[in-house]
């Protein structure tokens, strides 16, 4: 029987509590395992990628701006995809668009392994992108239709688990494959993992259709969201190289806030919009969109410069680096299952604050980062990130997909997974800006106060450039003892901005806990819960 309630004031269908599974198809926890394989499959592209782009530019000739598109099309196309995907899911259905995403992805990065150009590679990228983006919101459909309330925040911890472990675990993996086999190898591996994900989803999966799903597309609705998306995510990708108040960047953001004008309002006036806007009066959709966003700016803002860190400053190799990010991948994989379980019984709201509150002394531990700092400091402040991330990923995620209609649980994913990449742009670029601006108020003070020639302004640009990312500006044939004050003043420099940027995005995490004190167990969920009870 159909529970139907209000959440304030908005009509919601958490749909029937799903029916006791038969052998192996529709079974909840191997429909888990099911959907597991194809999201590992996606997150550890999201890392491992980036390991292979050096080897990828010599082998094929290609220029740092073609390395860069690798990663720029990639995220582009899922971001701008991923509403639109989910609404796919809820129109045919989970699991026929869950096996084409997977299928989809297998074949493109076979299809990247084979490329002989960079056109080629980035083209397959794109292609990526767009199979991932059908992928993961009918993952989390999936499970939305599978599980029972009372067992659905534990399956989206298990969920968060092997996403944050395989974003985690790519730069490993990618170094292994790099090092010892070929960057081919990178993608290579991602069709074997595809057909079993193939095999699996075949078996297992079954396929949930609402009684009230949609029948049609909001086909302008469509090109306004992927417009708008596009030209939110574009400047944040290219602000690094344009400037934040350069006219290109503000007007590309500009031009996006117009563009989710003009879609807000054309949604209210569509018989079956894409995003209905109601979603938003619910304050857990609300408040879980929000924490993402913010979540992910943090995060990802924050871990694109320990890896510079580990590997500039530190001198580590790839799998080096991605070993000494363990402590972080062990403790989401621990502390994810255990997250679901704390919110299924105490609700949200302080498993959310906690969260984001050790995510906050985290970012500001990690401040106090040099470059003497031995392994143990570092292993404790990683842990207590990955302590953090877990709630707040399997909370936010199961207010925004656990209290949207059975419908619109494939938008509600795309929405969640759309809000992560927003927020994980925003925060790459923002700490970028400010990493940029710190070493260019030091680097030549520190620079003069080392008392090294002086560099011309186009030289000193270029150092800059270099220092960024923590790399030592030297020039071929510089003598020992030169080479050694100049990599002291890069590494002093970097460290400077990279405490700054951790600076902000500890602030930006206590935000995130003060948003996380209004959020709830929304009353549709309590009564799914209760029903999934009798």
């Amino acid at each position: 029987m159909t529970s139907q309630t209000t959440v304030d004031k908005v009509p919601v269908d958490r749909g029937p509590a799903p029916a006791p599974a038969k052998g192996l198809r529709g079974h909840p926890w191997l429909t888990l395992f099911a959907v597991a394989i194809g999201v590992m499959m996606v997150a550890l592209d999201g890392t491992i990628v980036a390991i292979a782009n050096p080897a990828i530019q010599r082998d094929l000739g290609a220029t740092l701006a073609d390395v860069q598109w690798i990663t720029n099309g990639y995220l582009l196309a899922l971001a701008v995809a991923l509403i639109t995907a989910g609404k796919l899911g809820d129109r045919f259905g989970h699991r026929q668009t869950f096996l084409i995403g997977v299928a989809g992805f297998a074949a493109a990065s076979a299809a990247i392994g084979l490329s002989d150009s960079i056109a080629l590679v980035v083209g397959f990228r794109v292609l990526q992108g767009l199979f991932g983006a059908l992928l993961m919101p009918a993952a989390l459909g999936l499970l939305r239709a599978t599980f029972p309330a009372e067992k659905l925040n534990m399956a989206i911890g298990i969920w968060g688990m092997v996403i944050g472990a395989s974003t985690a675990g790519g730069p490993i993996l990618g170094g292994v494959l790099v090092e010892h086999v070929s960057w081919q190898s990178v993608f290579f591996i991602n069709v074997p993992v595809g057909v079993v994900a193939l095999a699996l989803g075949l078996v297992i999966l079954r396929d949930h259709r609402a009684e009230n799903a949609p029948r049609s597309f909001d086909i302008p609705g469509i090109v306004l969201l992927s417009g708008a998306m596009f030209a939110l995510i574009w400047p944040l990708i290219k602000a690094g190289e344009w400037g934040w108040g350069s006219a290109s960047t503000l007007g590309w953001l500009a031009g996006a806030l117009v563009l989710f004008v003009v879609f807000a309002v054309w949604e209210t006036r569509v018989a079956e919009p894409l995003i209905p806007l109601r979603l938003f009066r619910s304050v857990p959709v609300s408040a879980g969109t929000v924490l993402m966003v913010l979540m992910a700016f943090a995060f990802m803002g924050g871990l694109f410069f320990v890896t510079f860190y580990l590997a500039n400053v530190h001198g580590m190799s790839a799998v080096d680096s991605g070993l000494h990010l363990l402590p972080l991948t062990a403790m989401m994989i621990v502390s994810s299952p255990l997250a679901g379980a704390l919110i299924t019984k105490f609700g949200p709201r302080v498993p959310l604050v906690g969260g984001m509150v050790c995510t906050a002394v985290a970012m500001f531990g990690m401040t106090t980062l040099s470059a003497d700092t031995e392994t143990l400091p570092m292993s404790v402040w990683l842990a207590l990130l990955g302590l953090g991330l877990a709630p707040v990923m399997v909370g936010a995620t199961e207010v925004i997909v656990g209290n949207a209609p059975l419908e619109l649980s494939g938008v509600a994913g795309g929405l969640q997974q759309a809000a992560m990449q927003v927020g994980g742009s925003l925060g790459t670029a923002v700490l970028g800006a400010v990493m940029s601006a710190r070493v260019s108020s030091d680097l030549a003070e520190n620079w003069a106060d080392a008392e090294l020639p002086p560099l011309p302004p186009e030289q000193l640009g270029l150092a800059e450039q270099a220092v960024e990312v923590g790399m030592a500006p030297l020039a071929p044939g510089t003598p020992q003892p030169v080479a050694a004050q100049i990599t002291q003043v890069t590494h002093d420099t970097f460290i400077s901005g990279m405490g700054m940027a951790f600076t902000v995005a500890g602030i930006v995490a206590v935000v995130a806990a003060a948003v996380a004190l209004f959020t709830k167990r929304g009353e549709n969920a309590e009564a799914g819960a209760g029903a999934a009870h009798i």
